[in-house]
C-alpha cells in the first residue's frame, strides 16, 4: 500500500529557513569531521556527504516531546536536528565513550548503533511498548523512527523486525537511506529488484519512496508516515533515494570500486545547494541569510572541534560498571585483574 502524503501541507517559509540552517550546519560539521580524522583528532568517522536532506528532513518531522529516534553510526544530521550536543555525540568517534555521552532519554535519540540492523530491532521493541502502554491517547501514540541503509535491509534482523512490527501494528517508521552502495557493493547487486520499498507489502505495511535529496519532500513524507503510525494504522517504510558522495567510512577508499566520473553522474543534485536555490527562488530567504547561516555553521563547527579536543579518556573502570545491574563473579574477576594490571592495586 502506497502511503498518501497529499494531505500534508507544504512547509512554511520559516520552516524552510530552519531546515536550511540545520542542513548547512550538518554539511559543515560533516566535512570538518572527515578532516579531523585525517588530522588525527578522531580515530574514525562515517561521512554522510549527500545524505543531509534525508537525515535532517526526517528528524525535522519528529515530535521530540514524545517520539524516539534509533540511529546507526551515520546519523549525525539526525542528532544535530534533535539538538544533541555535538561534542557528546562525537565522543563515540573520539573513542571516549561508546554510543555517545549524550542522554538518550532527554534527547530522544538512542545510543549510536554500530551493529548493522541492530537499531531496527530496538525501535520495534520500543514502539510496541508504547502501543501497549499508551492505548489510543488523544493525538495518537508516540512513534519511533529507525534508520538503516539499503545494505542493512538484507540483514535477517531487519526482516524479523519488520515482520513483528507488521503483525503487532507497532507505531514505527522504517527509514531507509538508499545511498546506492552497501559499502563497495552497488544496490542492484544486493537488493533484489533494486529498491527496498516494495518489500513493505509483504509485511502488511504502507510505504513511500521519496527523493532523498529534496529536504522539504522528506519532511512531508516523514510527517505523513508518523501520522499513519501514531493513529494505530501500523508501521511505514520510507525509502529515501539518495547517494553516498563520499566513502563508507574514513577507512574506505571508494576509488577501488567506482570512478569520479561515476560519482558525478550518479550523485544527483546536491541537497544543500538544492534547498538554497528553492529559498532564493521562492523569496523565503535572500543571499544574506544563506551567508549568515554558513557563518553560523562554521562557528558551531569550530566550537565542536575545541570540545572534541578537550575530551579526556573515560576511567577504565567504567567498562565493568555498566555491564550488568548485578555484576557476575566472572565480571568481578575481570575487573580485579584489570585493576591489578593497569592500576597495580
Amino acid at each position: 500500500m502506497d502511503l498518501d502524503t497529499t494531505s500534508i501541507p507544504e512547509l512554511t517559509a520559516e520552516e524552510l529557513r530552519q531546515l536550511y540552517k540545520l542542513l548547512i550546519a550538518t554539511r559543515d560539521l560533516d566535512v570538518a569531521a572527515v578532516a579531523w580524522q585525517r588530522q588525527g583528532i578522531l580515530p574514525g568517522y562515517a561521512p554522510e556527504l549527500g545524505q543531509e536532506a534525508a537525515q535532517v528532513g526526517s528528524a525535522f518531522a519528529l515530535d521530540a516531546s514524545r517520539d524516539f529516534a534509533f540511529p546507526t553510526y551515520r546519523e549525525m544530521g539526525v542528532a544535530l536536528s534533535l539538538g544533541v550536543d555535538m561534542v557528546e555525540y562525537m565522543s563515540t568517534h573520539k573513542a571516549s565513550w561508546h554510543g555517545g555521552l549524550y542522554n538518550p532519554v532527554s534527547t530522544r535519540l538512542a545510543p549510536i548503533q554500530a551493529v548493522v540492523g541492530g537499531s531496527v530491532l530496538h525501535a520495534v521493541g520500543w514502539a510496541h511498548g508504547q502501543r501497549l502502554a499508551a492505548g489510543s491517547p488523544e493525538g495518537g501514540m508516540p512513534a519511533a523512527i529507525t534508520y538503516f541503509g539499503d545494505g542493512a535491509s538484507s540483514q535477517g534482523d531487519v526482516h524479523e523486525a519488520m515482520n513483528f512490527a507488521g503483525v503487532l501494528k507497532a507505531p514505527v517508521v522504517f527509514f531507509v537511506q538508499n545511498n546506492g552502495w552497501a559499502i563497495s557493493l552497488p544496490t542492484e547487486e544486493q537488493v533484489a529488484g533494486g529498491t527496498v520499498a516494495p518489500r513493505a507489502a509483504g509485511y502488511g505495511m504502507a510505504s513511500v519512496t521519496v527523493d532523498g535529496n529534496d529536504a522539504p519532500a522528506v519532511v512531508r513524507a516523514t510527517r505523513a508516515a508518523l501520522e499513519h503510525a501514531r493513529a494505530g494504522n501500523g508501521p511505514v517504510l520510507i525509502e529515501a533515494m539518495t547517494y553516498r558522495r563520499g566513502p563508507h567510512s574514513t577507512s574506505d577508499d571508494p576509488g577501488r570500486y567506482r570512478t569520479l566520473d561515476e560519482e558525478r553522474r550518479d550523485g544527483g543534485e546536491d541537497p544543500v545547494a538544492r534547498l538554497a536555490a528553492l529559498l532564493l527562488a521562492t523569496g523565503a530567504a535572500d543571499q544574506a541569510f544563506l551567508d549568515a547561516a554558513a557563518a553560523e555553521a562554521k562557528t558551531h563547527t569550530d566550537t565542536v572541534r575545541d570540545g572534541i579536543q578537550a575530551l579526556q579518556p573515560r576511567p577504565g573502570q567504567e567498562m565493568f560498571d555498566f555491564v550488568f545491574a548485578e555484576p557476575t563473579d566472572a565480571l568481578k574477576a575481570q575487573a580485579r585483574a584489570w585493576r591489578e594490571e593497569s592500576e597495580h592495586v
